[in-house]
């Protein structure tokens, strides 16, 4: 199937254009630079001139998966024309990653796009030669998905949602937002080594933030009720919910108990607030996934994975929910109010 015109296809096309600038009086010259530039432009909307396979895995069809979408469509990819993009989400059950991983791999795709640690380890244990793109991973290094952000090695590559001195200011922004929080739950999964990473970082800035925190470990939906109760009547006066695909399935239920409970809560994805969480401090995640997009290209272009640097978050967004903070007798700082990039009413 040939995707890109030739030369003499398009000087078909030109053909008008040419008798045109003939009876204009312009020289014949330019309509051969506009048929050579028709060409390239022509070759970059097509890349490689053939349709790729590309496939996706992740936990749910959220919005920044339309960063993905677009990032590929402004390169010139487009689904059903020069590219077939398959699909395959595990609806928040991490047990179902390594059968759709493999599903993927038997459909012999030119790249997959994960994202998630669970998902991109379920990739990586399905294929060592097919190239991965992590579209959202967390530290990616320290878990060995990569050899370094720098060198990543093997056939992963892609972006880290761990940016430096993240948590420290979760915790500020809740701190500075309710001056009277001194006790954080934090609910977690403590099966996942990238949380548990997580939950140390916390409590190693929680001193300086002048809170502590207080574990709540949550490993599977059914656990989450009894779970947040307990939480509930230890005293804890503030909440915040790591993003993993457990307390994502539900965060309308801890969306729920926290307003009920009057906590001030913060969390890593908006998605929560726009369930009635308080307020929301994280990378853009449909930044991330337009940049992974640029890494697909790059690799169908015929780019190494291992010599693709991992790169970090460069944009990061602010999310409040005004009805929330009003619900719980919160006027949130005019400090706070100018960083945000997003108030919901």
């Amino acid at each position: 199937m040939r995707l890109v015109p030739g030369a003499a296809e398009v000087s078909d096309r030109l053909a008008p254009a040419r008798r045109w600038m003939r009876a204009a009086g312009i020289a014949s010259r330019a309509v051969l630079v506009l048929a050579a530039l028709a060409v390239a432009v022509a070759a970059h909307a097509q890349p490689g001139g053939r349709v790729h396979r590309i496939a996706m895995l992740g936990n749910e069809n959220t919005p920044p998966w339309d960063g993905l979408r677009q990032g590929l469509r402004d390169l010139g990819y487009v689904d059903g024309r020069n590219a077939v993009m398959e699909w395959r989400w595990s609806e928040g059950k991490p047990d179902r990653l390594p059968a759709l991983a493999a599903e993927l791999v038997a459909l012999k795709p030119d790249v997959i796009v994960a994202s998630g640690t669970q998902a991109i380890r379920a990739a990586r244990q399905a294929t060592s030669t097919i190239p991965i793109v992590m579209a959202v991973s967390a530290y990616p290094e320290r878990l060995g998905l990569v050899d370094s952000l720098a060198r990543p090695g093997g056939n992963v590559t892609g972006l880290t949602n761990v940016a430096p001195e993240l948590n420290a200011k979760k915790l500020a922004l809740l701190k500075e937002t309710s001056p009277k929080v001194s006790r954080v739950a934090v609910v977690w999964n403590p099966d996942s080594p990238v949380e548990k990473l997580t939950v140390r970082d916390l409590q190693s800035v929680a001193p300086a933030a002048g809170v502590a925190i207080h574990s709540v470990e949550v490993r599977s939906p059914g656990d989450l009720p009894a779970a947040l109760a307990a939480a509930g009547s230890s005293g804890v006066d503030a909440l915040h919910a790591i993003g993993n695909p457990t307390n994502f399935a539900s965060r309308q239920l801890i969306a729920d108990f926290a307003r009920r409970n009057r906590l001030p809560s913060i969390y890593e994805e908006r998605l929560f607030v726009e369930a009635g969480g308080l307020m929301s401090y994280a990378p853009s995640f449909t930044d991330l996934f337009r940049r992974a997009a640029a890494y697909v290209d790059k690799i169908l272009r015929g780019a190494r994975p291992a010599d693709l640097p991992v790169e970090e978050p460069t944009k990061f967004e602010l999310v409040i929910n005004g009805r929330t903070a009003r619900a719980l007798g919160l006027t949130i700082p005019p400090a706070v109010m100018l960083r945000a990039d997003q108030v919901i009413e």
